[in-house]
């Protein structure tokens, strides 16, 4: 592997990083504090859009870590993003099968959200649908949901994932993840989602701009081969990988891509920060 060195910034994955669920992984507030004492840039950018950045903030907190709202990007803000570059808000109707991370977004930006059943009828003007069906990780996902989605993709409307995750670790162990819904309705509808969140390097660039780093000097830090590495290796920046989370070194051996550095947790990441030759300096 090469050299650990010149890592000026980190986008940072959060479940199977940080966290298991609602348990923080060991050596979470230590990481934090490296990366102050050190002065290393860092947004946390996740695929999880079912909590808002402030729930994030808090969630954080809970673990005894301080992190700015602005540090922390979703692909539920990362969709609404996208679609403002897409659409006028104004006159875009948008129907949601998720939660806070998702709506909040869109809402923020200015989207009309649509509710149940509500779906365009050709004999019926005054009956509008969504113009655009965004389906992020909904804990509170019904057959309502699920068939307002269907119904208002088969009647024409933009069908957007905010992310493909078909798995995701839990507490519990390992789940179903959003990728799992955007299949039912693929199946469904046959139309297949476009999809905003890692791997397509929509996030990490998103993230690149907000650090104000250069590629050569930051590097994606997850748990996901098909998703964190990948979107790095899309973007064309260095990455590592730790075995906390879905992806182990078996998957490695058969992966068509591979991270620049794989650690068994945060708390080797922290130690090779700490370790890095020359360390890192301020370029602001």
């Amino acid at each position: 592997m090469q050299a650990f060195t010149n890592i000026r910034a980190l986008i940072i994955d959060m479940d199977g990083v940080l966290w298991h669920g609602t348990q923080a992984i060991a050596g979470l507030a230590d990481f934090f504090q490296a990366l102050h004492e050190l002065d290393i840039r860092y947004i946390l950018a996740t695929n999880n859009a079912s909590l808002t950045p402030g729930q994030y903030v808090t969630k954080l907190a809970n673990m005894g870590v301080t992190v700015d709202k602005q540090q922390i990007l979703t692909s539920g803000t990362a969709t609404a993003l996208y679609l403002s570059g897409q659409m006028s808000p104004e006159t875009t109707r948008v129907f949601v099968v998720g939660e806070d991370g998702a709506t909040q977004p869109l809402l923020e930006r200015g989207f009309t959200l649509t509710g149940l059943y509500e779906v365009n009828d050709p004999n019926n003007p005054d009956k509008i649908g969504a113009d655009v069906v965004v389906c992020g990780k909904d804990e509170t996902l019904t057959w309502a949901k699920l068939a307002t989605a269907t119904l208002n993709i088969n009647a024409g409307a933009k069908f957007i994932g905010t992310n493909a995750d078909t798995t995701l670790p839990t507490e519990r162990g390992v789940t179903h993840g959003n990728g799992a819904i955007l299949a039912a309705l693929q199946v469904a509808t046959g139309v297949a989602p476009t999809v905003i969140g890692k791997p397509e390097p929509i996030i990490y660039q998103q993230a690149l701009a907000l650090l104000g780093t250069s590629p050569e000097q930051t590097v994606a830090l997850g748990d996901r081969l098909e998703t964190d590495i990948l979107g790095a290796v899309r973007t064309g920046i260095r990455s590592i990988m730790v075995l906390t989370g879905i992806s182990s070194e078996e998957d490695l051996k058969t992966s068509a891509y591979q991270p620049d550095w794989v650690m068994p947790d945060i708390r080797a990441v922290t130690q090779a920060l700490r370790n890095q030759t020359p360390p890192p300096h301020t370029t602001h």
